[in-house]
C-alpha cells in the first residue's frame, strides 16, 4: 500500500529530506516541484507564522493542493530582533546568504 503523501511548501530539498526523517516511514513527503509550483512564493507577512500560513493558502489557491509551511527566521535580541522575518532578503531581493552575514556581522559591530 503506498504511503500518503504530504506536501511542504519549500523548493529546498534539504527541508524536504529533514521532515521526511522525522515523520519516519508513515508519510511520503514531497515539495513544491512534485505539484508544479516553480515559482516563489510571496512571503510578505510581518511574521514568521503569517508567511507560513501565506505559503500554505497561496499552493492551496494556486494548485489545488493542501500542504504544510513553514518559515524560519534569524532573531538577534541585540538587534531588537532584526533580521527576523527579514532574513534570506536582509542584505537584499537576490537573497544573497554572504551578502546576508556581511550585513549582520556589520550591524553587531555597531
Amino acid at each position: 500500500m503506498p504511503l500518503p503523501k504530504l506536501v511542504f511548501a519549500t523548493r529546498n530539498p534539504g527541508k524536504v529530506k529533514e521532515i521526511a526523517e522525522l515523520l519516519g516511514a508513515h508519510f511520503e513527503i514531497i515539495g513544491l516541484d512534485a505539484v508544479g509550483c516553480l515559482e516563489d512564493i510571496p512571503e510578505t507577512a510581518p511574521t514568521l507564522e503569517g508567511n507560513a500560513i501565506q505559503k500554505a493558502e497561496y499552493v492551496l489557491s494556486h494548485y489545488g493542493v493542501h500542504c504544510f509551511a513553514d518559515d524560519t527566521g534569524l532573531e538577534v535580541n541585540a538587534l531588537q530582533g532584526a533580521p527576523g522575518v527579514h532574513t534570506a532578503r536582509y542584505a537584499g531581493e537576490e537573497k544573497d546568504p554572504n551578502a546576508n552575514m556581511e550585513k549582520l556581522m556589520a550591524a553587531l559591530k555597531k
